[in-house]
């Protein structure tokens, strides 16, 4: 096989497809590989310029690909799409990022580490069981106010109806069998919520650029290691 300089790797779940071009430009590898064979073909590779679009997966690789001397470069999808010249297909794609991360103005996505990436985790968790709570919520506050209870708005709040549901007195048997599973899985979420908000104060204090950003007025530790992470 011809010295290989630039090779544009199309990511997927399982099969990924290589497309690589020598110091000439011309194509010198057009193949396809399992997963389990990604890490010993890059191994046994001489170091070279790799492309890969920044999506599910790709800071992982960049890692890997990184770790066995190569240069790796992830771009943003829609930096991809003007080097595509036929119909969307894996080919097709991996030639098109072999093309883009050669561009001198290609512009590119930095490689988070694991730790950024941890910490973006922590945001997504806690947003899921935001919505999750939000949506219990109003699911609480809807069936009451049909047997005309209405607590004032606010998460907070809502304690005051699952208080009057633990009442036996105010509460018909059915109404309670059917309301306490919701209001024991919302005392759940909003304990693991907390568990979140502390460990992403915790990340806040171990990242010297998260306490820089919250030195700035409005921002706080969840804005500031969400910007950490993700920029």
């Amino acid at each position: 096989m011809e010295e290989i300089t630039t090779i544009g790797v199309d990511i997927a779940e399982n099969v990924f497809q290589l497309h690589g071009i020598n110091a000439e430009g011309q194509v010198v590898l057009r193949k396809a590989l399992r997963r389990g064979q990604m890490q010993p073909f890059f191994e046994a590779l001489s170091p070279c310029l790799i492309g890969m679009e920044a999506c599910a997966t790709a800071h992982h690789w960049a890692r890997t690909l990184i770790a066995s001397g190569h240069d790796v470069r992830l771009i943003p999808p829609n930096y991809i799409k003007p080097y595509l010249r036929r119909q969307k297909n894996d080919a097709a794609d991996a030639a098109a990022i072999c093309e883009a991360v050669t561009r001198p103005s290609m512009r590119f996505v930095p490689v988070k580490t694991e730790d950024q990436q941890a910490t973006l985790m922590l945001h997504s968790a806690r947003e899921l069981l935001i919505s999750q709570r939000t949506a219990l919520i109003n699911a609480l506050r809807g069936h009451f106010a049909e047997l005309g209870i209405v607590a004032p708005q606010g998460a907070r709040n809502v304690r005051q109806l699952i208080a009057i549901l633990e009442d036996e007195r105010y509460s018909p048997q059915a109404v309670r069998t059917a309301l306490a599973p919701l209001a024991t899985v919302l005392i759940e979420i909003e304990g693991q919520i907390t568990k979140l908000d502390k460990a992403l104060l915790a990340a806040h204090r171990n990242n010297d650029v998260s306490i820089r950003l919250a030195t700035v007025p409005g921002i706080g530790p969840v804005i500031a290691t969400c910007l950490s992470a993700s920029v």
